[in-house]
């Protein structure tokens, strides 16, 4: 998930928040929030297997962005770099999480100059 779309449901969190408030005061039905699980994804209603799999795709998928804005690189300047075509790091940049494999983020990272670390605890 891009830090776009982190913004966007920040902003619609804080629209409906306000919303809540508003409603409370004129005496009209209450919104219900309910706290998130942590994984944006599981809340969704991915399974759990999957969500965390997109949660791991889509935190490399953020460092990636992030290394591209602050290199000041072009795109094709970013690809080349990464070894990627321009059409695959617009992809990346865009967000299309479908297109890309934890794998294939992993080694992308690896060649932005990031230390990817896996670490494996057991659940609670």
């Amino acid at each position: 998930m891009t830090k776009m779309a982190l913004s966007s449901i920040r902003r619609g969190l804080k629209q409906a928040i306000r919303h809540r408030k508003r409603r409370r005061v004129s005496g009209l039905q209450h919104l219900k929030i309910v706290r998130g699980s942590g994984n944006v994804f599981i809340d969704l209603g991915f399974d759990k297997v999957e969500a965390e799999n997109l949660k791991m795709r889509s935190d490399l998928m953020i460092r990636i962005v992030e290394f591209h804005r602050k290199s000041g690189m072009t795109q094709a300047a970013a690809a080349k770099a990464l070894d990627l075509t321009q059409p695959r790091l617009n992809a990346l940049l865009k967000g299309k999480i479908g297109q890309f494999s934890l794998d294939a983020l992993v080694n992308i990272a690896s060649r932005a100059g990031l230390n990817v670390r896996l670490v494996v605890k057991k659940a609670a």
